[in-house]
């Protein structure tokens, strides 16, 4: 991005510079540090993301290559009680963050020569926990990642009792996020509406089955690194263009009524950004609810908008976020392509970041139980299918493309 209103339109052919990731790296440390605030960065370039495909998940959990699950926005009525069908919930299982869906989308033909080309691969909530990693003060995370023919896979690192411990929430914390799911309900339509039409009937289109999920796969380049990026994606305003152009993203947050609700709805605008940017979308609709659980109003903001009012209320600073992010995938891509070398095993590194200390990386070994955790008794290599890593490593006489999907 040139400045912080609007990215970037300059690009780098990988051909044009030399890689980041492929300068010798034997004695880079097995440390990511994290960067001094106060001190001012020039933002990396990045370009606006260009969308490649799209899929859907079916209330059976089907991936299916359409825009089914595709959704509408609309507006929603005010006061609707965003508890409706709670007891109706169709909740899906809580479940390891794989990329699966995602490397199937990138053996399409139509994604083949993007994919061939890339250097990270993963979903855009791991991106956003990288590049709002700089302001983090609370939460720590841990990521798996592998480096297998010249690209670095990423996915968050979730073990069973992680996965037990989300699924086993409290009540309170379950209705809150089922406002969310809630507020998309209202929110969307099969079809789009006439811009500006007031809401019809109730507005309800449940009961919320989270089981349906419509996502978009993206390309963007962070300086010279080419990153893919998949997403699941809440709903389009007007009509889908192929582009992230009129994409929405929904927001819940509680309504506004002293100064310690907007210090709190402040502090989510970080990630309100990271996420929206990160894969092109232009537009935030923040549901804004009372205490008891109604949709008391809701306002639009520009993904564009943020960064400079931030940085002038002196709470962040999304160069520092980019460059961060620039320097945080290129120091794993050259530790992990480095390590690599030495080993014929498909390699897994593990790294934990902790808030206001930065992020460790230690290689798992093949026979240890972290790997075994990581595998998860699966037919995989790491933490990729075996199917997808016989794809993707280089084979002799194999016709270029004969590997990937066709339809």
């Amino acid at each position: 991005m040139a400045d912080e209103s609007e990215y970037d339109q300059r690009s780098f052919a990988k051909t044009d510079v030399m890689r980041a990731w492929e300068m010798d790296a034997h004695d880079l440390p097995p440390h990511i540090g994290l960067p001094n605030l106060q001190k001012p960065v020039d933002a990396p370039l990045f370009q606006r993301p260009l969308g490649l495909l799209t899929f859907s998940y079916t209330p059976e959990r089907k991936l299916v290559w359409n825009n089914s699950a595709m959704k509408f926005y609309k507006s929603p009525p005010l006061n609707a009680p965003l508890a409706r069908d709670y007891e109706k919930w169709i909740k899906r299982p809580e479940e390891r963050g794989r990329l699966d869906g995602l490397l199937r989308a990138l053996r399409r033909k139509a994604v083949q020569p993007e994919a061939q080309r890339a250097d990270v691969v993963t979903w855009r909530g791991i991106m956003t926990k990288i590049i709002t990693a700089p302001y983090e003060t609370r939460e720590g995370w841990d990521l798996n990642a592998m480096f297998v023919n010249g690209c670095l896979y990423l996915e968050e690192h979730t073990t069973d009792a992680k996965l037990r411990e989300k699924e086993n929430m409290t009540p309170q914390h379950r209705l809150n996020s089922y406002y969310g799911y809630a507020f998309e309900s209202y929110c969307t339509s099969d079809r789009p509406l006439p811009p500006d039409a007031p809401p019809q009937g109730d507005g309800w289109r449940g009961p919320v089955d989270t089981n349906v999920q419509w996502c978009s796969v993206v390309k963007t380049k962070l300086n010279n690194l080419r990153i893919i990026m998949g997403a699941e994606v809440d709903c389009v305003r007007d009509k889908f263009t192929g582009q992230p152009d009129t994409f929405v993203e929904l927001k819940t947050s509680q309504v506004i009524r002293n100064q310690r609700d907007d210090q709190r709805f402040r502090a989510k605008l970080l990630k309100y950004w990271a996420q929206s940017y990160l894969l092109g979308i232009p537009e935030i609709a923040v549901g804004f609810r009372t205490p008891d659980g109604r949709i008391a109003h809701v306002h639009g903001y520009r993904t564009l908008d943020f960064p400079q009012a931030a940085k002038e209320r002196g709470e962040w600073d999304g160069a520092v976020c980019l460059n961060f992010a620039f320097e945080f995938l290129t120091h794993l891509l050259r530790y992990t392509s480095s390590d690599q070398k030495h080993h014929s095993n498909s390699c897994v590194w593990r790294i934990t970041f902790r808030p206001g200390t930065g992020a460790t990386i230690t290689r798992l070994t093949w026979d240890s139980p972290e790997y075994s955790e990581v595998v998860n008794g699966e037919d995989r290599e790491g933490f990729l299918p075996t199917s997808y890593c016989e794809t993707v490593r280089p084979q002799k006489d194999i016709e270029p493309g004969s590997l990937y999907d066709v339809e």
